[in-house]
């Protein structure tokens, strides 16, 4: 007994150290520090989006898409499949038992038994046992396979991955989009509100012979055109809340979003930037892109044992005998041992080729990973850039609308002292209303563009 345990071990021994093709090696990190900037690089992205944004309900929408989502629960689905087919493929390697049981009738040929013209009159047997096979893996092919669905498997993890962090992306671009665009809607309807008083304090002075016709149609046409830009910004509040309700898995007619303030969208004073390093072992498409080349490198290995010999074992013990009856009798008992090995001799050339296939597919993996890993710094680098532009526009932007409160505040003193007329006011007031319009939206464009450096960099809720 304690040599035939020692005999396993050794044979199991032998068969793990026989693996055949190459053994993978994740590609090295990249050597580069920084994207274009030094923008606070090193710091690690908050694991809740809500948390970057400081929104409750914003949290809240992100882990309704998560938990609602068809293409979520697709994906989960796959990447369930894939895991059980390394459930199959692992199973696979073990010996295979079986119970078999058979019934049959069966006549042999005269000429079967020669010259003597024996003949045997037809007759019915039957047969009952376990039966046991199992497929040696010599050279590694089935545990190549096997590590081969590992990384489709761990492949299907990090799309998965890639899925929730584009999904909770869209989430938070289309919410920030409705506040904003709710909130251009109100600074909008108070332009139009100092419009509709202008056109009537011009219509009064027409009225007192202080104004003019044409000074009557100007306002009028300022009224007009400024009323011209609240349809396309109703239909933007419109499709942002019909794109959530998709995300969260909703029919946009029987769901509405919940209330967003813009004022309580804020980002951090210091937005995290992790190192490049860092970004390729976070980046779930990176990931993926990884796990792609590892199944191409085992690819390679089931390529390379094909072109070795396998051996296969065989044994069953068997109950044998013409009648039912006389089945589970010692003298029913039957049994064999088989051994097999099977070596490809000629193929013309296929099983070399599928190698050569094998190796060309894993070059070409390798190339699609650092296409991937330059395509993921490139928009880290967009994303960093847009960022940078986009404080330049909020400083003007600010000062712009500084500039408009105090041309405000001074005319109404200049009214109070009686030195200003309404019109001044009012036209004031419009520059100042317009002023927070342009504010709002370059304030949406850099949460856009902060949530664009989120899902290049790699951040999941």
């Amino acid at each position: 007994m304690n040599r035939l345990r020692l005999l396993a071990r050794l044979l199991a021994l032998f068969l793990s150290a026989c693996s055949v093709g190459p053994d993978f090696r994740v590609p090295d990190p990249p050597a580069t520090k920084t994207y274009t900037s030094e923008i606070a690089v090193g710091q690690h992205i908050e694991t809740e989006w809500g948390g970057l944004f400081a929104s409750a309900a914003l949290r809240a929408l992100i882990r309704q898409a998560i938990a609602d989502n068809y293409d979520m629960t697709a994906a989960r689905e796959t990447l369930a499949q894939a895991e059980a087919a390394v459930q199959a493929y692992s199973g696979s390697l073990m010996p295979q038992a079986s119970l078999d049981a058979l019934a049959g009738r069966q006549k042999y040929g005269v000429a079967l038994f020669g010259p003597s013209n024996f003949m045997i009159p037809p007759f019915t047997y039957y047969e009952v046992g376990p039966s046991l096979s199992w497929t040696v893996d010599l050279f590694g092919g089935g545990q190549r396979r096997v590590e081969r669905q590992q990384a489709q498997a761990e492949y299907q993890r990090h799309e998965l991955d890639a899925m929730l962090v584009v999904l909770s992306g869209n989430v938070v671009s289309q919410a920030v989009s409705l506040a904003a665009v709710n909130a251009e809607i109100t600074a909008l309807q108070r332009v139009l509100a100092s419009d509709e008083k202008t056109l009537a304090l011009v219509q009064a002075s027409f009225d007192a012979g202080a104004a003019t016709r044409m000074d009557i149609l100007s306002a009028q046409n300022r009224l007009i055109a400024d009323r011209t830009l609240l349809p396309p910004l109703k239909q933007r509040a419109s499709l942002s809340t019909h794109t959530l309700a998709v995300l969260v898995g909703k029919a946009p007619a029987d769901w509405s979003p919940p209330p967003l303030d813009f004022d309580h969208l804020t980002l951090p004073e210091t937005l995290p930037v992790s190192l490049p390093s860092e970004l390729v072992r976070k980046r779930p498409d990176i990931l993926a892109a990884e796990a792609n080349l590892h199944a191409a490198s085992a690819s390679v290995g089931v390529a390379t044992a094909n072109l070795y010999p396998s051996l296969t074992l065989s044994a069953n013990m068997l109950q044998e005998a013409l009648m039912p009856s006389r089945l589970f009798y010692g003298v029913s008992n039957a049994w064999a041992l088989a051994g097999g090995v099977s070596a490809p001799i000629f193929n013309g050339g296929m099983l070399s080729a599928e190698k050569r296939g094998a190796e060309h597919a894993y070059q070409a993996a390798l190339a699609q990973y650092g296409q991937t890993v330059v395509h993921a710094f490139s928009q880290v680098a967009d994303a960093l850039t847009a960022l940078a532009h986009d404080a330049d526009m909020l400083d003007a932007l600010k000062a712009s609308v500084a500039t408009a409160k105090s041309s405000l505040d001074l005319a109404q003193l200049g009214y109070d002292a009686g030195n200003t007329g309404l019109l001044q006011i009012e036209a004031a007031q419009r520059e100042f209303a317009q002023a927070q319009l342009r504010l709002v939206e370059a304030q949406s464009q850099q949460l856009l563009d902060a949530t664009q450096l989120f899902v290049a960099l790699g951040g999941a809720p």
